[in-house]
């Protein structure tokens, strides 16, 4: 059976379809609320004169599908493929910017905290993301100097003949010496910081005044004195963050301009109400089909770039399905998501994605209730998505207008310099510090 037998075979239930070439590798995986009608779509006579879509339709020699139960669990099936499989034509999301985390090694005998970017499951428990990133290393620091819980790469599966200097400059309990600790007091500590990184800081209050008070009637007046400075430390944390709460709810707000075939997108981070970081996505080339888009790095590599393709027209770039498949990219599988999420133009699976992202954040034991992708029409949230866009015409006129045709420039340069008979596409560097 050839490959267009096949397509007219395909049911007409929701699922997701992967193109195959001639060796077998999965070269494409795509959604579909009709599975036939929109294999079958890739195969009519417009969109075969395209590039894309004609490399495709050119290379494909089969194709299989999954059938799921609605658009909503295809979302998520399509988005666990692509990142399994990795396909060619699928362009995979590609951003140097994560966020931080403070990680909490609950698994060690005695657990310890750390900044971190990587997410494992390695049974310690995360927290965050934390816009701005610095705040991520202000909370550490400050449970090193509140809780006395470290950061250290001692080896704490044994003891040692000495403390390091964090004990010292009372920033550790000291668990890595026999008798400077006890296991009671250091599991205290940790449940302390679980309660203070999970927002619980009314039950922290409560069972450090019951802890001074106890430490007072036993006449510990030093221990009573500490549990009475990080009572007044959490309380002013907390009254801080009640003022936030009640300037606005954490939101992500999109904006986006397109011109020459060229884009550039902005992504605002609200939390409290609060612009706290700002990302930007930039497409030379954009995706004529599917649902990955790849977002270039956030910073311009001052290395020398591949020659430029030719740009696509502007009538060819369809907004909504970039946000469809942006969106699907940034949020699922993701271990925090906004409550709010504001974005210029809607789309088809704006609903599908929205209960897909809610049942994520109850899965996770989130107090979110409910993720919301709006499109504001007027109003102060339209205003935002219009800072936003604001902001991604100053991105792309910075990154096209300014940096591109000098990247241009430093390509003839070289080519001038070194002789080549063609513009230099690559540069390699050999860091020779440790060869030699």
């Amino acid at each position: 059976m050839d490959l267009l037998q096949k397509i007219r075979t395909l049911p007409t239930s929701p699922g997701v379809y992967l193109y195959k070439n001639a060796e077998g590798q999965v070269i494409y995986v795509g959604k579909a609320k009709n599975l036939r009608s929109r294999v079958s779509s890739y195969f009519h006579e417009g969109r075969l004169y395209d590039a894309k879509t004609g490399t495709l339709v050119r290379e494909a020699v089969d194709v299989d599908y999954i059938v799921v139960a609605n658009n909503k669990e295809a979302l998520a099936l399509e988005n666990n493929l692509i990142k399994q499989r990795k396909p060619r034509f699928n362009i995979l999301l590609r951003d140097d910017k994560t966020y931080p985390y403070v990680k909490l090694t609950l698994g060690e005998r005695y657990p310890r905290v750390y900044v971190t970017r990587r997410l494992r499951k390695d049974g310690s428990s995360y927290y965050g993301p934390y816009f701005p990133a610095n705040l991520a290393y202000r909370i550490v620091d400050l449970i090193h100097r509140n809780f006395l819980v470290p950061s250290c790469k001692v080896d704490l599966t044994r003891y040692h003949a000495r403390p390091c200097l964090q004990y010292y400059i009372r920033r550790c309990l000291g668990p890595c010496v026999e008798n400077l600790t006890t296991p009671e007091l250091y599991t205290e500590a940790v449940r302390d910081v679980r309660l203070f990184l999970e927002g619980k800081r009314t039950d922290l209050v409560r069972s450090l005044q019951q802890r001074m008070t106890d430490a007072a009637a036993a006449q510990e007046y030093e221990r009573a004195a500490r549990y009475r400075d990080l009572i007044s430390t959490v309380e002013q944390l907390q009254e801080r963050q009640r003022i936030a709460t009640t300037e606005g709810d954490d939101a992500d707000v999109f904006g986006y301009h397109c011109e020459n075939g060229m884009l550039a997108v902005n992504l605002f981070h609200m939390r409290g109400g609060k612009i706290v970081d700002r990302r930007e996505f930039f497409w030379e080339d954009l995706p004529e089909f599917g649902t990955t888009i790849e977002l270039a790095p956030i910073h311009v590599d001052t290395a020398v770039q591949p020659e430029e393709s030719a740009p696509l027209a502007a009538e060819s770039f369809h907004p909504e399905a970039l946000f469809s498949a942006l969106l699907n990219q940034l949020y699922i599988g993701q271990p925090y998501v906004p409550r709010n999420v504001y974005v210029p133009v809607d789309f088809e699976d704006r609903e599908a994605l929205e209960d897909l992202l809610s049942e994520q954040l109850a899965a996770e034991g989130s107090r979110a209730t409910r993720v919301h992708i709006e499109v504001p029409q007027r109003g102060e949230k339209r205003s935002l998505i219009d800072l936003a866009a604001t902001n991604a015409k100053q991105s792309y006129d910075q990154r096209f207008r300014v940096m591109k045709p000098n990247m241009r420039m430093i390509q003839e340069a070289l080519q001038d310099v070194l002789g080549l008979a063609d513009l230099p596409k690559r540069i390699e560097c050999f860091d020779i510090s440790h060869i030699q």
